[in-house]
């Protein structure tokens, strides 16, 4: 299949993990990727594996929590490759997640914290809606099951990534923008074995209906799906994928 020929792709906090195969995938299906990321040397790896594979891909330097940053990558996307389609804001600190209370995180750090979780996927919005709105586009963003319990500010940045997806699907539609976000549940990665402790990660496992980790490859179908034609009137939706952690 080549759902995306012809179209051009932003995923930010590619260089790594789930962005990685997120963009991985989307070249296998025809789309001119840039992998976005503030790692220059684990980026050019991806983007050199991509072309390797016979895809389509640009190294694309980025802090999403700068504004200017964001609006250089879309301008930068758009002299590459002509115009931007797709963005998925992926995006996010968590594999050296500092782990803390609301209540004691320190202030500095919850700010850098959030500027980058849930204020960086505002900042590629508004970045790429410029060149988006004349032909129209859409967006995926990255959320988490960690948005309906408790996890800290992680939790509550991912709360915010899904009221922002809503109230951006309403201010996007007349731009033909359709946007929404996926929940993962726990995910096989190096971040999350990082961040969390082999014994937690176990009894999630217990409490799955589908009694395994997650992979990245288990997100590819839900991102490539909500990006594509296949789901022109799906807008505002928060789909998890999580094997059952979560039923809502």
């Amino acid at each position: 299949m080549a759902r995306f020929a012809g179209r051009s792709v932003i995923v930010t906090g590619a260089a790594q993990g789930i962005g990685a195969v997120y963009a991985a995938a989307l070249a296998a299906e025809g789309a001119n990727v840039v992998v976005a990321d503030k790692n220059a040397e684990r980026g050019q790896e991806v983007t050199a594996k991509i072309g390797a594979d016979g895809g389509t891909a640009v190294f694309g330097d980025v802090d999403v929590s700068d504004p200017e940053s964001a609006a250089a990558l879309a301008a930068f996307t758009v002299a590459e490759f002509g115009g931007i389609d797709h963005l998925v804001n992926n995006a996010a600190i968590y594999g050296e997640m500092k782990v803390n209370l609301l209540l004691t995180v320190p202030w500095d750090y919850y700010k850098k914290f959030m500027s980058v979780n849930m204020d960086g996927a505002l900042n590629m919005t508004r970045a790429v809606w410029p060149h988006m709105r004349k032909n129209g586009g859409s967006i995926v963003n990255q959320s988490s099951t960690a948005a309906w319990m408790y996890a800290s500010f992680y939790g509550l940045a991912k709360v915010g990534i899904n009221g922002l997806t809503q109230q951006l699907a309403f201010e996007l539609g007349g731009s033909n923008i359709r946007i929404n976000a996926i929940a993962p549940g726990p995910i096989d990665t190096d971040a999350t074995k990082t961040v969390t402790p082999d014994v937690i990660v176990e009894d999630m496992i217990k409490r799955l209906p589908l009694k395994r980790m997650g992979t990245p490859e288990d997100l590819v179908g839900a991102c490539l799906y909500l990006l594509s034609d296949e789901a022109s009137w799906v807008t505002g939706q928060i789909v998890n994928v999580d094997g059952g952690q979560v039923f809502r």
